[in-house]
């Protein structure tokens, strides 16, 4: 007899010494608390107790590295990030490898082609004046909240694998390339601004602002921003930006036609270009359009479009309130975990957003509402009812009832987050 905690899990396995398409394999698991078990859990309960040729790659465990990056329920996401209780409780959990990426085996994909492009926008700092001293940004130095989170990539891979554009465009390098050469980009301490403005926006023209790599990314960052500034900065920059030679997957893809006739039996898939080459046009609008409506009439589109698509993205977000339960569900003297769900809108783009949060109750009128995302490295904190402490895996960090730091490498406490009682239902206050 199943219990009422049991989930199916679908997991796609591929196997390179039988080779085909592979094909999902389903397995049952007893889930007794959904709110702390990751999907990483999940894989790892699976190869231990059940399938131990199931292949996936793991390792830091707390939301850093991106080795765990795969599509989860349809979804682009990290394993060790998302929490079964994140998914709704009457699906099957289906787990399958990142798109756009060639299989190794099982939910293991070659990230080799995701690097080969990412050579390709620069993603290297080079210094423009020799310095014997290192260089102090402050915090609030504007080219650092300029640049904000976009720093904080991971390279899991996830905003490439959500993007429909990187299949139709071998020569298009992908957010997470772009996302680098923008925080290069807007660095003035950098070199390379003239060469990577140049490669970058050849591959910004292939974007077409679906705002899928904003929408899964995992640590929150807007390639879709990066683009934009990238072009926004290219109209502003019109001299610095000079022709690029067309890049090899264009040069392959124009003479497809010559090798399709020597075999005709294996023809190449047709490139989406219909040239079957560099498309002219679109490569040389922005050099073009100095001649043809004159500098500040483009300098003034920069503007707009930096207004319109680049500018909002760069404020501060309206706060909101969240129901995050019925007061009964909240009893006194303990701390429940729960899940926010709401939907945020940031310039044009609309996302729904999954933030959890720890509620201590005190007493009747008295709650205290915890974030549990780790101050440390940005993982998720749990509640030890054992140690009676707050617990997270990086690296034993651990915070007393109060939030206080009290082990680990933590630098602050746990931040708290407003809340009200209204008509019996917990309201908290989120971003």
């Amino acid at each position: 007899m199943e219990s009422q905690s049991t989930r199916t899990v679908r997991i796609f396995r591929y196997d390179p010494e039988k080779g085909g398409e592979g094909a999902f394999q389903t397995y049952k698991l007893d889930i007794p608390d959904p709110n702390t078990t990751t999907i990483l859990d999940v894989l790892l309960r699976i190869q231990k107790e059940q399938d131990s040729t199931l292949a996936f790659r793991f390792a830091c465990r707390v939301n850093m590295c991106g080795s765990c990056g795969m599509v989860i329920n349809g979804r682009e996401g990290l394993a060790c990030k998302t929490n079964v209780c994140d998914l709704p409780a009457g699906q099957d959990i289906t787990l399958r490898p990142l798109n756009h990426f060639p299989v190794v085996k099982d939910l293991v994909v070659d990230m080799g082609p995701f690097f080969a492009k990412y050579e390709d926008a620069l993603p290297f700092f080079e210094p423009l004046e020799k310095r014997t001293e290192p260089y102090i940004i402050k915090p609030d130095d504007p080219n650092r909240v300029d640049i904000g989170m976009a720093t904080d990539c991971i390279a899991c891979g996830c905003c490439v694998s959500s993007c429909t554009m990187v299949d139709n465009h071998d020569s298009y390098c992908g957010p997470a390339a772009l996302n680098r050469a923008f925080t290069l980009l807007a660095d003035t301490r950098d070199a390379l601004f003239e060469a990577r403005l140049t490669r970058a926006l050849d591959s910004c023209y292939n974007c077409r602002t679906e705002f899928n790599c904003t929408e899964v990314c995992p640590k929150s960052i807007s390639g879709t921003r990066a683009i934009k500034y990238i072009q926004r900065l290219a109209l502003k920059n019109l001299k610095s930006v000079r022709p690029l030679p067309p890049h090899p997957a264009e040069t392959a893809a124009a003479h497809a036609p010559e090798k399709a006739a020597a075999a005709p039996e294996t023809p190449p898939p047709a490139h989406p270009c219909a040239c079957g080459g560099v498309d002219a046009s679109r490569r040389s609008f922005l050099k073009s359009a100095t001649g043809i409506v004159g500098a500040g009439v483009v300098i003034s589109l920069g503007a707009v479009l930096g207004t319109a698509a680049v500018g909002p993205t760069l404020n501060d977000l309206p706060s909101q309130w969240v129901d995050a339960g019925k007061d009964k569900d909240f009893p006194v003297g303990k701390i429940v975990s729960v899940t926010l769900r709401y939907s945020r809108t940031q310039a044009f783009h609309k996302e729904n957003k999954q933030f959890p949060v720890l509620v201590r109750r005190d007493s009747e009128k008295d709650f205290i509402c915890f974030s549990s995302i780790c101050t440390h490295l940005g993982c998720a904190v749990t509640w030890d009812e054992l140690s009676n402490r707050f617990r997270c895996a990086c690296h034993g960090g651990a915070f007393d009832r109060d939030g206080k730091v009290i082990a680990g490498p933590p630098p602050s406490p746990l931040p708290r987050l407003p809340w009200k009682l209204e008509n019996g239902i917990l309201k908290v206050e989120v971003v």
